[in-house]
Formats: C-alpha cells, sequence, structure tokens
C-alpha cells in the first residue's frame, strides 16, 4: 500500500468514526447542560465548595466564577510545583524555579499545556497527577461552560442570565470527560500505554552513559490531554513517544480524541438553539477547513524532491516511522487548528509551507473545529462578524438566529479577534528587537524567526505546541508566554460572555422574513469561511511573510 493511500484510509476512517459519534454525544451534550436534576456526587461537590447550582447568573457574575476559580487554579499548581521538592512522590526532583513554575502554572490553567521543561525529568507522580491532570480535566469544564454561556444567550431573550457557571463546570468534568476518559484510558492501556506508579529505572546504555525510564500514570493522562484538548505530554517527546503513543491506532484514536467534542459541541449548539441546521452550517464550516487544511499538509509533505526524499517517500524528518506522513499530516492539522498542541512529530522539521500550514491553523483562532468549547464560541463570534459584513453589502440591520447585532455586539465581538494577534505580534516584534531573547534561536534567517513567531502564536491562542527548535526556558520566555497564555485565555472569555448577556437582555427573536440571511445555507457558511480566511489573512500575512513563505518559496 503506497503512504498516499495510506494516509487517505486513516483520513476516511476518522471521519466515519466521528460521524458515528456526533448525534449521539451531542445531543447527550445538550441534556447535560440543560438538566435541572443534580447527581448526588455533584450536589457533594456543589455543598463542599459552598455553590448554590440553582441560582442564575448574569454575565458579570458568570465571569466572575472563571476568573475566581481560575486563579485559584495558577495558585495552587505554582505552589505545588514549588514546594515538590519536599512532597512525597517526587521521584527525587527538585522544586521547580518561580519562572517555570509560573509559565507551566498559567499554562495548564489556560488549557494551553506550553512546557518549558522536560517532563520526564522535573515533574513527580505528585505534580503530574494532583496538579497537571487535575487542571486538564477543569480547564477544559470551564471552556466548554463559556460556550454554553454564549449559547445560552443566543437562545434566551429578555434576561441577561447565562445560567450558573459551578453547575457547568462540575457537570462538564463529572457527566462528560470523566466518563469519556475512563473509557479512553482503558482502550489506551490495552493498546500499550503505560500506567504506573513505578519509580526511576536504568534500561541500559545509550552512548556510554546509562539510560533510565520512569513510569507514570501516562494512560490517564494521555486520554484528557487529547479529550479536554489540552497537549501537554507526560514526556518531552510527547505523543510521539512510544509510552504514551505506541501504535498507528493508538495514533489516529488520539486525533479522534481530540477532535470529538469540538465536533459534537456543534450539534448540541443547534439543539440548544431549536435549529440543529444552524448547528450543521457550523459543522460545515469547520469541516471545510479542517479538510483544506489536511489536504494541503499531506501534499506539501509528500511533494518531495531530491532522490533522499524519493526514496522515503516523502519529508520523513522529525516524522515517527510508526505513523508515516500520512498520521503525522492530520495529527499535525487537528492538534494546530484545535487548541490541544499535542504533536506526534516535530512541527519545526516540517517542509516550510508545511510548518506555516500548523502556525496559520493557530492563526485562524483554533475554530475548525478548535478547542473544547473555545473552538464552538470562537466561531459563533466570527459568525456575527460575517453576518455583519452581509448586513452591510445588502444595506440591512444584521441578524443571527433572529438576534439583532447592533453597535455593542460588533464591538465586542471586534474587540474579541483583535485580542490575540495583537498579543502574537506585539511580543514577537518585541522578542526579535530585544538583543537577549535572539540567544534562545537555534536556527538563523526565516525559520529562527518563525521559531519565535511559532511560540507566541501558540501560547497566546492556548495551543501549546513549539517549533521545538527554541529554548523557552529563560526567564524572558517563560514571563512572557505565561503572560500571553493568561490574557489570551481570559480576555476573550470576558467579551464572550459580555456578548452573551447582551444577546440574552434582548427582544424575543425577529421573525425572518424574505430579506433575512438564511444563516443555516451553503451560501452563509462559504461567506462564514471567506470571512475567517480574509480576517487572518489582513491580520497576520506580513509576518508570515518573513517566515514560513520566505523559507518555503527560499
Amino acid at each position: 500500500m503506497s503512504p498516499v493511500l495510506a494516509g487517505v484510509l486513516q483520513l476516511l476512517a476518522l471521519m466515519a468514526a466521528l460521524a458515528l459519534a456526533y448525534v449521539p454525544l451531542g445531543t447527550y451534550l445538550a441534556r447535560v447542560y440543560s438538566s435541572s436534576t443534580h447527581l448526588r456526587i455533584e450536589r457533594w461537590i456543589y455543598q463542599g465548595i459552598g455553590a448554590d447550582p440553582d441560582t442564575e447568573m448574569r454575565w458579570p457574575a458568570y465571569l466572575r466564577g472563571v476568573l475566581a476559580f481560575s486563579f485559584a487554579g495558577v495558585l495552587f499548581l505554582y505552589l505545588l510545583q514549588r514546594l515538590q521538592g519536599v512532597l512525597p512522590g517526587s521521584l527525587g526532583f527538585a522544586s521547580i524555579d518561580p519562572d517555570q513554575a509560573f509559565n507551566t502554572a498559567a499554562s495548564f490553567v489556560a488549557n494551553t499545556n506550553w512546557q518549558s521543561y522536560y517532563g520526564e525529568q522535573a515533574m513527580g507522580h505528585v505534580v503530574q497527577t494532583a496538579g497537571l491532570a487535575v487542571q486538564n480535566f477543569v480547564s477544559a469544564a470551564v471552556g466548554i461552560a463559556v460556550a454554553v454561556a454564549l449559547v445560552r444567550g443566543f437562545a434566551r431573550s429578555r434576561t441577561g442570565e447565562l445560567g450558573n457557571f459551578w453547575a457547568d463546570l462540575v457537570r462538564g468534568v463529572v457527566r462528560v470527560l470523566v466518563p469519556i476518559a475512563v473509557v479512553g484510558a482503558v482502550i489506551l492501556v490495552a493498546c500499550g500505554v503505560i500506567q504506573n506508579f513505578s519509580g526511576i529505572h536504568e534500561v541500559g546504555q545509550f552512548m556510554g552513559g546509562a539510560q533510565e525510564w520512569n513510569g507514570g500514570a501516562v494512560a490517564s493522562q494521555e486520554v484528557i490531554k487529547e479529550l479536554g484538548t489540552n497537549g501537554g505530554g507526560y514526556f518531552n517527546a510527547n505523543s510521539a513517544h512510544p509510552f504514551e503513543n505506541p501504535t498507528p491506532f493508538t495514533n489516529l484514536f488520539e486525533i479522534f480524541l481530540i477532535l470529538l467534542i469540538p465536533v459534537a459541541l456543534t450539534r448540541t449548539f443547534g439543539i440548544l438553539t431549536g435549529s440543529v441546521r444552524q448547528g450543521y452550517a457550523i459543522l460545515g464550516t469547520m469541516a471545510t477547513i479542517w479538510l483544506a487544511f489536511v489536504a494541503l499538509m499531506m501534499w506539501t509533505e509528500f511533494a518531495h524532491h531530491g532522490p533522499a526524499l524519493q526514496a522515503a517517500g516523502g519529508a520523513m524528518e522529525g516524522k515517527e516511522v510508526r505513523f508515516g506522513i500520512g498520521g503525522s499530516s492530520i495529527f499535525a492539522v487537528s492538534t494546530t487548528l484545535t487548541s490541544t498542541g499535542a504533536v506526534d512529530s516535530f512541527h519545526s522539521s516540517y517542509t516550510g509551507l508545511g510548518g506555516g500550514i500548523t502556525m496559520l491553523g493557530m492563526m485562524l483562532g483554533e475554530i475548525a473545529p478548535g478547542g473544547v468549547g473555545s473552538g464552538l464560541y470562537g466561531m459563533l463570534v466570527m459568525a456575527v462578524i460575517a453576518v455583519f459584513v452581509a448586513g452591510l453589502m445588502v444595506g440591512r440591520t444584521p441578524e443571527y438566529l433572529g438576534k439583532k447585532i447592533g453597535t455593542r455586539e460588533i464591538k465586542y465581538a471586534a474587540c474579541y479577534i483583535l485580542i490575540t494577534p495583537a498579543l502574537v505580534l506585539v511580543l514577537t516584534a518585541a522578542a526579535t528587537a530585544l538583543p537577549t531573547p535572539g540567544d534562545s534561536m537555534t536556527n538563523s534567517g526565516a525559520h529562527g524567526f518563525s521559531e519565535i513567531l511559532y511560540a507566541y502564536t501558540s501560547a497566546a491562542n492556548n495551543n501549546g505546541s513549539a517549533f521545538a527548535g527554541l529554548n523557552a526556558d529563560t526567564q524572558w520566555f517563560n514571563t512572557t508566554l505565561g503572560l500571553a497564555m493568561l490574557l489570551g485565555r481570559f480576555l476573550p472569555m470576558v467579551f464572550v460572555l459580555a456578548l452573551a448577556g447582551s444577546l440574552a437582555g434582548q427582544q424575543p427573536p425577529v421573525p425572518a422574513t424574505q430579506g433575512t440571511l438564511r444563516t443555516e445555507k451553503p451560501l452563509f457558511a462559504g461567506l462564514l469561511v471567506g470571512a475567517v480566511l480574509i480576517i487572518t489573512g489582513l491580520t497576520y500575512f506580513p509576518a508570515l511573510a518573513l517566515g514560513p513563505l520566505a523559507e518555503g518559496l527560499a
């Protein structure tokens, strides 16, 4: 079987699996977030934290819940790392330095999982399981909660109430993420992913020195890092490591986990707003972008030149032979078009244009299908922009799902789409202009610039993957990347929730007329794709021209 055919068959199998899970999971999620009952374990949690799950919140109260919970998570994870040296189960590892502890705490709470350390050489069992793995669950649940709050904003009228953050958070963990993660972890263990609490042991000699490995609860963390679009690996090699991702089947299964909830949430959106076809329109937009990126990535990596690449069947540098170019390309596109950041190959070793595709996927805002929750609310904000543009073209007040998009709504949407590019471009400019950050580059020229641009793009978009050629374990990068992750995560949420509150406070939906833009039709999906690509192109093209485009055309 040719490598190209193998890649296409993997793509078709993945799409079939997602199609089978779409209706049942999307419908189940809608029931979870519209239920008025509480499970017994949920009531215990509410009593423990002192929350009343039946109290409706307006958007400022909902936002305060998000920020307070997340700030507590940053503080707890920071202290856990700083105290690692005196904690049991630390495997003898020392406490983490302050700047790296801040960076890691910000990273995992912001659902980014950027790692400027070697996981198997820095973090013991307690930090990995009680700190990092826990944040993988709750940060994903926060993203789903904010997305559901925005959907309620579209579905409700004459009220500013968006639900209860604590109820949405707990339900996301207890009813959604934990059950799927348990099943997924069992599958990964059955396929060879390790799950233990063994210590460090020597496995042989390597280049004249001892080769040591430590075990860990890898399968349980691997499944939630993919399912929650988190991305942080137990080992430095991430999902290229055989202990995390041993076979082509586990590779495809992990891609399935990455895409599962973001795809299913489009049906949840359709059900909660009373129009399943609206959900299909959003799904179609996401699928169009994702498929186009996968096809383009495969073409760039299979289009090989020279005898060495011809003998390998494509650009195999930095890729695992277990997965090949097809599996690596699908993984790379899926992890950068979502906020996952896990890698089964090293993006720095991709062709110039291939590396640019991974970067562009993040620059779109990771909305195809995007992160858990963040992909849906990001695409809905872009839909607001698209109907506003359409309204300008025909001279009609723009409407989406019966809600008028007025001055206030478009200001919130505009602020949302400007925050992340401002963080990326300003911090990239500062890092390239100052003398010290440039010392972290291992490559010069266009590729060296791409390393820095990729790092800030990944951090501000809460992705977490890296070009891997950049030494980011410095005070400058630990601090600035940590700030980019926090600001890139929570500032957009401010405007999403403000938009939700504004929509929920409007009058009942405006009846559709012959002049109403039918947002469930393919025409609108095409308009939405165009809006996404044009906005991203106008924003980032100069930076891309200096980095991956210059390298790819050289």
